[in-house]
């Protein structure tokens, strides 16, 4: 078990995840876990703290001292998250096209785990959002809604304007993003929960991902909540990691986070079930604004992935050639094992 926070925004107004195509017309789900480590770097450097961090995140020989989940989507009470690949979706109904939902409820996944079936009767899926959600207390809808907002480049010099549009996601009253961060223990908590819970509320004044100086990104205070990992976000977790023998056996690992293998991650890729992402974007720093960082293949969160030990990952620098300073793009594992069944596993 390791010390964790979990972590809730709950957006005050539009919120834009620039998308892999990066059109201004498409928007992402997923603020993912890449991204929140660079925003999180940012603003500890504006408080003073960037190369501490990064001798405590990137460069230390031990492993990171913190590592961040992916932001997926919550509602109420409801925290939902990308299911494990190899269980989802399940055997199709009449009724409810599982494949069509993108989350799904975190506290279904025991459920999933222990070979469960489905009532149909009993869940929804919120097309826009693409949320599995419960009829019980049906809303009228999802935790958001993608929409298109209209803007206009106006020049000053001769008055033409150049109107154009960006996608966004519009958020229901009692729904946001939540992520996980997790310590690489008590001394790394003690050290770091207090500089991070003061660069999220930062984050969440100035603003998350794209069109910030329009307002966007904007959240109220976040709301923190303590525990440990994976105990807190999966229960059943707890029970297999207590069981596992004393040898190395594989394992599978269920990726809440983009991940990048490091040379000491032994995963077997010729089983499990997971996805690649090509990471790109632009650097945001005073040294050269704007310049693209080079292209990275990433493993997408949802991914099962088998290994004999906790996956760790690694973060590459991905600067273009002759950039004055690194820049990172942290793929630190957060996973949480899963039950190893070969019969369910996809080469």
């Amino acid at each position: 078990m390791h010390p964790a926070l979990l972590v809730r925004f709950r957006p005050s107004g539009p919120w834009r995840i620039g998308p892999a195509s990066g059109a201004a017309d498409e928007v992402d789900r997923v603020y993912h876990s890449d991204t929140l480590f660079s925003a999180i770097c940012a603003a500890l450097g504006r408080l003073g703290l960037l190369e501490d961090w990064l001798a405590a995140a990137v460069r230390n020989p031990e492993g990171p001292a913190v590592r961040f989940s992916s932001c997926c989507p919550w509602m109420g009470d409801l925290l939902l998250v990308t299911p494990p690949r190899t269980l989802w979706p399940p055997a199709a109904t009449p009724k409810v096209r599982w494949k069509s939902a993108q989350f799904v409820p975190l506290r279904l996944v025991p459920a999933l785990l222990a070979d469960e079936p489905l009532r149909e009767e009993n869940w929804w899926i919120d097309p826009p959002s693409r949320c599995l959600l419960p009829q019980r207390g049906r809303q009228r809808s999802g935790p958001f809604r993608a929409a298109s907002r209209a803007h206009a480049a106006v020049d000053r010099l001769c008055g033409s304007a150049l109107p154009h549009r960006s996608a966004c996601l519009e958020f229901a009253p009692d729904a946001g993003l939540w992520t996980v961060a997790v310590f690489a223990g008590e001394e790394a908590r003690k050290r770091w929960a207090g500089p991070l819970k003061s660069a999220l509320l930062l984050l969440a004044d100035s603003g998350l991902g794209g069109r910030r100086s329009l307002g966007w990104g904007h959240s109220e205070p976040p709301e923190f909540i303590e525990g440990s990992f994976p105990e807190m976000i999966l229960p059943a977790a707890e029970a297999t990691v207590e069981s596992a023998p004393a040898e190395p056996r594989a394992t599978a690992w269920w990726l809440l986070s983009l991940f990048v293998p490091a040379p000491e991650d032994a995963v077997d890729w010729h089983k499990g079930s997971y996805h690649l992402l090509t990471r790109g974007g632009r650097i945001e720093s005073t040294a050269r604004w704007g310049e693209p960082k080079k292209l990275l293949r990433m493993v997408a969160e949802g991914s099962v992935l088998v290994a004999s030990q906790p996956l760790r990952g690694a973060a590459p620098d991905v600067a273009p050639d002759g950039f004055p300073h690194p820049v990172y793009r942290a793929g630190y594992a957060v996973a949480a094992p899963v039950p190893f069944r070969p019969a369910e596993v996809k080469a």
